[in-house]
């Protein structure tokens, strides 16, 4: 007991020991944050680019494009400010920690400026009014006229999204099912996981027009003060906000909006819904499949090199050395992986501003696969036999030889099915760094969701990739372990 309170008393040390790091106060934009951004040279934007008409891709050229209303005002507002656009795609209600951790510049997804996310983060002038719609399945058109119907079923709603509090606060004793990708509710409406979804009005419309749905006007009776979407900015970035209100006061006057940014978002929807087949999407999916393989390499590789080194360190005769591994391995496989992508990208990111997101993914994996990698490998060194090592130090053998050549090869073959079987996984689990806009297979399946309106085809095709992928890994480990035991 007395080594367990040690182990946890060293782990709460180490993490409040790291917690003065980590000073948030440094992210609020100083009164030259427009300065800021024009000596940059570029305005770093994030978005869910799942959400028409507003933000969401196109295949042009063969390539990925970043389309919609949002987009046209972002690059008129750049313009403006004589900067170039970088836009960042990640999930909704991760948006809001990306600006706070200065991973971005400014937010432009639909996004409605509501009192709690006014205390955070400063807002520019509502840029675009529309209604609060609901969609849902054909086939109960007559069943659902108003929110008041749907009283006691289960509603869909983006997390963090002002169309959840909508829902929460009009509807009685209601199931809210809350997910960070529209793709994802559509899909749940379509297979009857929920009864409704609600959606901003011009989306509502584009996703029922494209999947055989409805969109319904629920006449809501509270939708609070928050109508209205906005540019959401890092708190205290005055000059910023007063630049992007000169460009929306612009935009409002020539009245681009309705003369053009939502006419030109409809024929992009309208060329995405001319096409729907799978194979116009095909190099969606083999970029998809060339960083998920690249994530899984890189992660395998490191992985391994950090996991042999927490083994020997585990096995060693040094309580310090051993407890720091214990302390590792154990605080890694008790957190989620989702958890510390994030953690990598956003809580490091806040201190390194320049780490990319496919770094980040690649060291949480690897950091992640070191922990359960460094579990086998030591399981495997104490299956050998004592003797074995009292044999070789009987022949003149150094510790460092007699584990290089004796102990290792052999705990290898012991450990091979168990170290293959956590490589496979890998390439499953590396899908979670789709989260924080890294291009893998998983973020490029959203997208081609997002393009067609389509939500189980890209899913399965996207099961059936991960599937040869890890059956033909299976096989090549398995020649392998086959020719070791040979050997």
């Amino acid at each position: 007991m007395n080594k367990v309170k040690k182990l946890i008393l060293f782990m709460v040390t180490f993490v409040v020991c790291l917690l003065p790091l980590f000073n948030w106060s440094h992210v609020n934009a100083a009164e030259d944050s427009l300065q800021k951004i024009k000596d940059k040279g570029t305005l770093v934007v994030g978005m869910s680019a799942d959400f028409p008409p507003y933000e969401f891709t196109v295949k042009e050229n063969g390539q990925t494009k970043f389309v919609g209303m949002d987009v046209d005002i972002i690059k008129q507002f750049a313009k403006d400010i004589g900067v170039k656009v970088e836009i960042k795609n990640m999930n909704f209600d991760s948006l809001l920690v990306a600006l706070e951790t200065n991973k971005i510049d400014c937010i432009i997804s639909g996004m409605n400026p509501s009192p709690e996310r006014k205390k955070s983060v400063d807002f520019s002038d509502i840029y675009y009014k529309s209604k609060q719609y609901l969609i849902i399945n054909k086939a109960d058109k007559n069943k659902y006229k108003t929110y008041k119907d749907l009283t006691g079923k289960a509603v869909g709603a983006q997390s963090g999204s002002i169309q959840y509090d909508i829902v929460k606060n009009n509807i009685d004793d209601v199931e809210i099912k809350g997910l960070t990708k529209l793709n994802d509710l559509v899909l749940a409406l379509q297979s009857h996981k929920v009864d409704a979804v609600a959606m901003d009005e011009p989306t509502a419309k584009a996703y029922a027009a494209n999947n055989g749905m409805v969109a319904l006007d629920p006449k809501w009776k509270d939708v609070g003060d928050t109508d209205g979407t906005a540019i959401a900015f890092p708190k205290g970035s005055t000059s910023l906000v007063q630049a992007a209100n000169k460009t929306i006061a612009k935009i409002k006057k020539d009245k681009l909006i309705d003369k053009k940014y939502l006419p030109s978002a409809g024929e992009y929807m309208n060329k995405n819904s001319a096409n729907k087949t799978m194979w116009h999407y095909w190099t969606y999916f083999a970029k998809g499949i060339e960083y998920t393989l690249l994530i899984t390499v890189l992660s395998v590789f490191f992985g391994f090199i950090l996991g042999t080194l927490l083994a020997l360190l585990r096995l060693s005769n040094s309580k310090f050395l051993r407890g720091i591994a214990i302390a590792y391995i154990e605080f890694v496989r008790g957190t989620p992986l989702m958890v510390q992508v994030m953690f990598i990208y956003f809580g490091v990111g806040a201190i390194i501003q320049s780490l990319p997101a496919l770094l980040a993914g690649i060291i949480a994996t690897s950091l992640n696969s070191g922990a359960y990698v460094a579990e086998v490998i030591r399981s495997g060194i104490s299956s050998i036999d004592v003797g074995q090592t009292e044999a070789a130090r009987s022949l003149g053998m150094s510790q460092k030889d007699t584990y290089r050549y004796v102990i290792i090869p052999q705990a290898l073959k012991n450990i091979w099915p168990a170290l293959g079987n956590e490589f496979i996984t890998l390439i499953k689990e590396s899908s979670i760094v789709s989260i924080i806009g890294v291009t893998d297979l998983m973020y490029q399946s959203q997208l081609v969701q997002s393009a067609t309106y389509r939500g189980v085809v890209p899913l399965f095709i996207t099961m059936m990739i991960y599937f040869v992928m890890t059956f033909g890994l299976s096989k090549l480990l398995g020649l392998l372990e086959r020719k070791m035991k040979h050997d």
